[in-house]
């Protein structure tokens, strides 16, 4: 048995229809799929649960992570605990697979072996066709740098505790795990005889990246700090890295509970945020029990003509943050210390204000 993994939020239907339409298809039926949803929105959570259940080999997870940034790695490791076969295969819900890939796979199965495949890429116009798989244009085919599309032994996978959950948004925990694995003992082969996995276009999401705040979580430079740590791994001969706790996600329960929190207000002049990241944030993590819900706001005075007056003139005024500037000091201070807690981070509709609670 085969359990494929998926991890997924707030992507298009028609992309996810592809791909489970293509395992429909596989000449060997012995696998199943894990569809880890890491907090889509309600709307298209609902949608995709409903259209889902009609294929019998998926089993699908919802997790209440709607207001924490995406991490991959949490999703899969999520998934990983889930899975009760031998091997896993881990997948993007943009892949279109070949009618013999399930056979290959089990071919290739080991139990001290990690396989990732190469990938063909479609073009914007190529990917909304729907073809027989043999018939699709192939745009480029990925290299042995690509290495996200791979079939693992879940026991090595769960003794080094899983994926990095350091990474969040975007890149390296695919080539950070290949990397650990092999300090474990594992080889890692790359396949590339022919590509049964067809990739959907997509807009690359490093492109999404604004230096303005957005609603979408975001961390300014966080690629350029995945691959340091990627890096540092690597240079560490690391092989496990995650707490205990790996591939543990907020409840239900704990999401509802961060909702209810009294809030207390905070304003974005610089001492107050310094203060609540590096002092009063750390004594309140230390202690058994915290809960803390704050509302991050722009002062009145920030930017008011008396302020600009008195700075032009050499007077002495209070120093402020902009929303984007904490944004990121936060997220990362989060996802750097905190990301094992129950945490809800959200950037208002009109952009003017930062909620953020955290509780153990």
């Amino acid at each position: 048995m085969i359990t494929i993994l998926f991890a997924y939020r707030n992507r298009d239907i028609n992309r996810i229809q592809k791909s489970l339409d293509s395992l429909s298809f596989q000449t060997n039926k012995n696998f199943k799929v894990i569809f880890v949803d890491y907090g889509s929105d309600p709307i298209i959570m609902n949608e995709v649960e409903s259209w889902i259940s009609s294929y019998p080999f998926v089993q699908y997870f919802y997790l209440n992570t709607s207001c924490q940034p995406w991490n991959k790695s949490k999703a899969l490791n999520y998934a990983i605990k889930k899975t009760n076969s031998d091997f896993c295969f881990v997948a993007d819900i943009d892949m279109i697979f070949h009618p013999k890939f399930i056979e290959l796979v089990i071919v290739k199965r080991h139990y001290n072996i990690v396989t990732y495949f190469k990938v063909g890429f479609l073009s914007e116009d190529e990917s909304i066709k729907a073809l027989p798989f043999e018939n699709y244009k192939v745009k480029f085919y990925s290299n042995e740098e690509a290495t996200g599309m791979a079939l693992f032994p879940v026991g090595k996978v769960k003794e080094i505790q899983g994926f990095d959950e350091f990474f969040h948004l975007w890149g390296a925990e695919d080539t950070d795990i290949h990397n650990r694995l092999r300090n474990h003992g594992c080889e890692v082969e790359f396949y590339d005889e022919k590509a049964l996995l067809l990739h959907q276009w997509h807009p690359n999401y490093r492109l999404r990246e604004t230096k303005t705040l957005n609603r979408e979580l975001q961390i300014e430079g966080i690629v350029e700090l995945n691959h340091r740590h990627l890096v540092n791994n690597l240079e560490k001969s690391a092989s496990k890295v995650n707490l205990n706790s790996w591939g543990e996600v907020i409840s239900k329960n704990d999401f509802e509970d961060l909702m209810n929190l009294p809030v207390v207000q905070i304003f974005n002049e610089v001492s107050v945020i310094d203060h609540f990241l590096f002092v009063e944030l750390f004594r309140l993590i230390s202690k058994e029990k915290i809960s803390i819900s704050i509302l991050i706001l722009e002062h009145p005075n920030c930017n008011s003509v008396k302020n600009k007056i008195k700075k032009r003139i050499g007077k002495k005024v209070p120093r402020y943050y902009s929303l984007k500037e904490i944004n990121d000091k936060l997220l990362l201070h989060t996802i750097s210390f905190y990301h094992h807690f129950s945490y809800s981070y959200k950037v208002s509709s009109d952009l003017k204000s930062i909620s953020f609670a955290i509780q153990n």
